[in-house]
């Protein structure tokens, strides 16, 4: 897989565990805890198919294969760094709205 195919599809996958992540906070605020929890495992694959493929370059790099950076593929970590953060935030807000609904 070449740089811009890697990137676009860092892209996809990012772009989808977002969408889950967003998802499950607008479920929260209707009170589906369950479907919120499901909805950030949906986004955890999606960050793992995503952080594989980021993964492999770097180990390709790290074997002495030169890695040619594009800016497509500078755009996807944004898009990655970004979901997970964006997840990762959003776990802590659902988990303080169950302590709150106890």
């Amino acid at each position: 897989m070449d740089m811009n195919e890697s990137g676009f599809k860092i892209i996809m996958h990012s772009g989808d565990a977002r969408s889950h992540t967003m998802e499950a906070l607008k479920n929260v605020r209707k009170g589906n805890f369950e479907k919120a929890e499901q909805l950030l495992k949906d986004a955890d694959d999606q960050l793992l198919q995503a952080h594989k493929i980021q993964t492999s370059l770097l180990h390709q790099e790290a074997n002495g294969r030169k890695v040619d950076l594009s800016i497509i593929f500078v755009h996807a970590q944004d898009h990655l760094m970004t979901a997970m953060l964006a997840k990762d935030l959003a776990t802590e807000i659902i988990a303080m709205q169950q302590d709150k609904a106890l």
